[in-house]
């Protein structure tokens, strides 16, 4: 019954609807892989105190990340921004080689459970455990660097997915406390190019440009 239920709330929606967090990074990067296929989609900023009741209906985790395209509904970040860049093909985001796809989507399934995970324990952890996140996200981060020393952007001179996945995570690191080490210079450039990225500047929301005191 509920799924009959959440299949009549997202029929009744004629423009493509996203619940989004307005600080989460996930979130954060699904709004980004909209705004570079310049997708036509309401905008739902919802926070955990003051969510909608349809979206409770809709998402069987009750998370609050959310899209809706007519009759469909996901709740996954990856399935997401997949999703998105199949129904939306331009500009790609993903590689037509079925090895390089599926290289692509380790990446960020490596992203998730490594840094992703991290900025959970910084957020919600104690002071102890915060620490501990902090210096395993530097330390994780330093070894990116050489890819980008290497190649343009991550493991890959074509812009990606995996891009859109790792900048809220670079965007966040002042928030953190987090100082990219010296050695690091390749990663820190490669930042600033996807920042600079119009579409970088429309996925960001009121509360994600004050963590960068913008």
């Amino acid at each position: 019954m509920k799924d009959l239920d959440s299949a009549l709330l997202a029929n009744r929606r004629s423009v493509m609807s996203l619940y989004s967090d307005p600080t989460d990074p996930a979130s954060h990067a699904v709004r980004f892989v909209l705004a570079e296929k310049a997708i036509n989609v309401d905008i739902h900023q919802v926070t955990m105190d003051d969510k909608p009741e349809d979206l409770n209906d809709l998402n069987p985790y009750s998370d609050i990340l959310t899209l809706v395209d007519r009759d469909l509904v996901l709740y996954e970040p990856q399935i997401i921004m997949e999703y998105l860049d199949e129904r939306f093909p331009h500009p790609p985001l993903m590689p037509v080689d079925p090895v390089a796809r599926a290289s692509n989507r380790l990446y960020r399934y490596r992203l998730q459970r490594d840094f992703y995970a991290l900025l959970d324990d910084m957020e919600r952890g104690d002071k102890g455990v915060s620490k501990v996140a902090k210096k395993s996200l530097r330390d994780h981060l330093s070894t990116l660097a050489p890819i980008f020393a290497q190649k343009t952007y991550f493991m890959s001179d074509d812009y990606s997915l995996v891009d859109c996945y790792l900048a809220p995570i670079l965007w966040r690191l002042p928030a953190y406390g987090v100082r990219l080490p010296a050695h690091a210079k390749s990663l820190q450039k490669f930042a600033d190019r996807i920042f600079e990225r119009e579409a970088f500047a429309q996925s960001l929301t009121e509360a994600e440009h004050e963590l960068r005191g913008g």
